[in-house]
């Protein structure tokens, strides 16, 4: 499909994912279909209407799970045929939708999305009018075979707001934020995040006279000018590579990292200071506010035993960094997202403390760590999770139960103890439960049996000797 949508004329398209979305070993998606991620960021905005164009099968699977996460707004779909698809018809079909759909009394904008048949096909949505009755139409292409992860397609759409809205800024004045514009200069968080993230961030940074700005992804279109209107940005999650585009064409400062634990804390008060040209009596200001009591938040709650952690969503590396800081061994991080320079303060802190630290990490890499380090507790995906279970190991699923709990500062520091501390204490039930079902539903004895499974060592016997005899065979093709 890469090869069909270079042929198409989509190469510079796929050059620029490529460059913004660095690949590794594994860059192929094997978590849910990436064009969730974009999908969810433009369901969460108010005023936003969503239409995909893909294949039938992806849009019920993409419509269903965002149903399941808590959209309550329909999702549009232009149907295709083979023929439809190949005449240009279903370009033809898309224009039409959204002339039929754009009611300015009801949106601000309509993001259409391009899936893998159609991106593949060179359906060519920049060729949409950029307005149609007032309303913006935001066209972008979420391939499975460009984006690696549902994590890095959320800066896909993001970036591409962001990238309208700053040229509506430079055409004009735009209007100010529904809640006004504060007497402060805010720091735009960069990264979706537990909801008393940024109240607390504000706190820590009210000190230096700063306060926080909008978070990016955003929630309404307005937020997108007093996201570009913040001076400096704060790549919390640091894959948004192409809204980091953005911001930097307006000319903005962008700082890595974030403040989870004493020393991220610490570290990133004095860059954001310094990027605003705070003194520094203020910086330190702020650090002596806060650097106590995250310490002794991080003292009331520690955490023993050894942990492996992998996952999706991003913020990996600076869960790993807050629970080395509670006291737990961690000796692997895996990322699924790729490798930039906004997280390189903290692999630097995690690979000193010989952590082995692995981006657009697969499955593979995720459980062979899992079977090397024998952990008290893994923290990673489902299948990770599953897996975890299996070998009687305690798991906790990343996405629900660790990355949706407040990371950032003093309310950060304490706020996974307690979980993590649960989970590793049901080690002993865990054994139980593995001994009593050991055997049970794997290899011959899988599924449900009124007697003794039928086992015929013959037939797979026999079923070898063809594998081998045709992989011999290959094996000589390749040799003449």
């Amino acid at each position: 499909m890469a090869a069909a949508a270079k042929a198409a004329g989509n190469a510079g398209l796929l050059e620029q994912f490529a460059a913004d979305y660095p690949k590794g070993p594994h860059e192929k998606p094997q978590s849910m279909c990436p064009a969730f991620g974009s999908l969810r960021v433009g369901l969460r905005m108010r005023r936003v209407a969503t239409v995909l164009s893909g294949s039938a099968c992806c849009v019920y699977g993409l419509s269903f799970i965002s149903h399941f996460y808590g959209a309550r707004r329909s999702v549009g779909y232009v149907p295709f045929s083979s023929e439809t698809l190949v005449t240009g018809k279903l370009f033809e079909d898309i224009r039409d939708a959204v002339h039929e759909l754009a009611d300015p009394d009801r949106y601000d904008a309509i993001v259409v999305t391009n899936l893998c048949v159609p991106t593949a096909s060179g359906v060519p949505l920049r060729l949409l009018p950029s307005e149609i009755n007032g309303v913006r139409i935001v066209g972008i292409d979420v391939p499975g075979f460009g984006v690696p992860t549902h994590a890095e397609a959320k800066d896909v759409l993001a970036g591409a707001m962001l990238k309208y809205a700053r040229h509506e800024i430079m055409a004009g004045p735009v209007p100010a934020p529904v809640s006004g514009r504060g007497d402060r200069p805010t720091v735009t968080l960069l990264g979706e995040m537990f909801p008393a993230d940024p109240m607390m961030i504000g706190a820590m940074l009210a000190p230096m006279g700063l306060a926080v700005g909008p978070t990016v992804p955003c929630r309404e279109w307005r937020e997108l000018y007093a996201a570009l209107d913040s001076k400096v940005v704060a790549a919390i999650h640091p894959f948004y590579s192409a809204s980091i585009r953005e911001f930097q064409a307006a000319g903005r400062a962008v700082v890595g990292s974030a403040p989870v634990g004493h020393d991220g804390t610490m570290d990133w008060l004095a860059a954001i200071g310094e990027a605003y040209g705070v003194a520094a009596d203020k910086i330190a200001a702020a650090q002596n506010a806060f650097g106590p009591a995250i310490k002794a938040a991080l003292a009331k709650a520690p955490i023993k035993g050894r942990i492996t952690l992998s996952g999706y969503e991003g913020s990996e590396l600076l869960v790993a960094r807050l629970l080395i800081e509670s006291g737990a061994d961690v000796p692997y991080v895996g990322t699924a997202c790729g490798k930039t320079e906004w997280s390189a303060a903290d692999r630097a802190w995690l690979e000193a403390r010989d952590v082995v630290v692995k981006y657009r990490a697969s499955l593979e890499d995720d459980l062979a760590a899992m079977e090397a380090f024998k952990p008290d507790l893994a923290i990673g995906t489902t299948p990770v999770v599953q897996k975890a279970k299996e070998l009687g190991v305690p798991a906790l699923y990343f996405t629900n139960l660790i990355s949706a709990r407040p990371l950032m500062g003093p309310a950060g520091a304490g706020s996974l103890a307690q979980v993590v501390t649960a989970a590793m204490a049901g080690k002993a039930r865990m054994d139980q439960m593995r001994t009593f079902f050991e055997g049970v539903g794997t290899g011959d004895t899988a599924g449900i049996w009124e007697g003794a499974p039928n086992l015929r060592p013959d037939y797979r016997a026999l079923h070898q000797k063809k594998l081998d005899k045709a992989a011999r065979a290959a094996k000589s093709e390749e040799m003449i």
